[in-house]
Formats: C-alpha cells, sequence, structure tokens
C-alpha cells in the first residue's frame, strides 16, 4: 500500500469562476491560478502523485508552460490517471476536504465528487469531498483564499491480492501477477 498527500491554496479574487472538483459555484470571487486554479482537484493529483513517487502537478503541468493556461483541472487529473495506471497502480480511496469560509458547499459536494471520480474511471464510494471553515481565523478564515488538502490510498498492481471476495476463483482465476 502507498499513502500520499496533496495540499493545495489559491488566492480567491474578483473576476475569476470559482471551480472545486471540476463544478463552477456561483460566488462573487474565484481562484487565482495559472490553470483553473480548482484546489480540490490539485490537491487530490498531488496526493496521487505523491503516493506514487511521481512527483507532483507542477512536475507534470509546469505553470510556466502555456498549454496549461486556463485548463480544467479535471482534464490533468484524466492524465494523472493514466499515468498511474501506466506506472502500474489502483488507487484504492481519496479522501479530500476543501477549507473555505464561504461560500457554503454543501450541495455542491455530490457532482465533485462524481466529477474526480469520471475522471479517474473509479466507483463514486471510492472517492469522499468534505467541507470546512476556518471560524472566520486565518486567510480562509477571512475569505482571501481557498485551501485544499487530500490523502489518497494507491496499491501496485504487482502487490494486489485478489481473494474470493474479489473473484470467485481467487488468483488461480485471475493470470495476473501471480502468474509472473
Amino acid at each position: 500500500m502507498r499513502i500520499g498527500q496533496g495540499y493545495d491554496v489559491h488566492k480567491l479574487v474578483e473576476g475569476r469562476d470559482l471551480i472545486l472538483g471540476g463544478v463552477t459555484i456561483p460566488y462573487e470571487k474565484g481562484l487565482l491560478g495559472h490553470s483553473d486554479a480548482d484546489v480540490l482537484v490539485h490537491a487530490v493529483m498531488d496526493a496521487l502523485l505523491g503516493a506514487a513517487a511521481l512527483g507532483d502537478i507542477g512536475t507534470h503541468f509546469p505553470d510556466t508552460d502555456p498549454q496549461y493556461k486556463g485548463v480544467s483541472s479535471i482534464e490533468l487529473l484524466k492524465q494523472v490517471g493514466v499515468l498511474l495506471e501506466d506506472s502500474g497502480y489502483v488507487i484504492e480511496n481519496i479522501d479530500a476536504t476543501v477549507i473555505a469560509q464561504k461560500p457554503k458547499l454543501l450541495p455542491y459536494r455530490p457532482d465533485m465528487v462524481k466529477n474526480i471520480a469520471d475522471a479517474l474511471n473509479l466507483p463514486e464510494d471510492k472517492v469522499n469531498v468534505k467541507a470546512t471553515t476556518e471560524e472566520g481565523l486565518g486567510f480562509t478564515g477571512k475569505g482571501e483564499g481557498i485551501s485544499s488538502q487530500a490523502i489518497t490510498l494507491l496499491t501496485a498492481v504487482k502487490d494486489y491480492c485478489f481473494d474470493d471476495k474479489i473473484m470467485s476463483s481467487g488468483c488461480e482465476g485471475c493470470g495476473g501477477c501471480s502468474k509472473r
């Protein structure tokens, strides 16, 4: 098992859409950044890349590269999913928290979960998104920015353990890693 942790923060500014988990949320400010500045998805990507020891989002999608200007972070997340698959990793779960004083995010969380799960070809029950405030404290509490944290668990395909609850015939019917 491999555990990864991710964190991201962006400043709130006028004149930008607020996008979290691939959802455009009605609000008077949005997050400033080179891409769509989706802090939730950025934290998830860093957690996934970190768990696989594949660097971070700045390594793969540098903010100095014009091709990523304004890009959808969900599209970048899809690329991270392909990278993980090509590297032989299975995503077991993702747990993420958005830290924002405003706006209230409860109504948007199911769509955030769906967007992240769909981008990674995961069932929705492997993705959890929570939201919290900082009770008026710090830069997020003062409404100056939004941050997000994520943690994930990966399993290397070569280490994946199939049992009769996953496959009725267990490893004997798999023909995968244990046969090599």
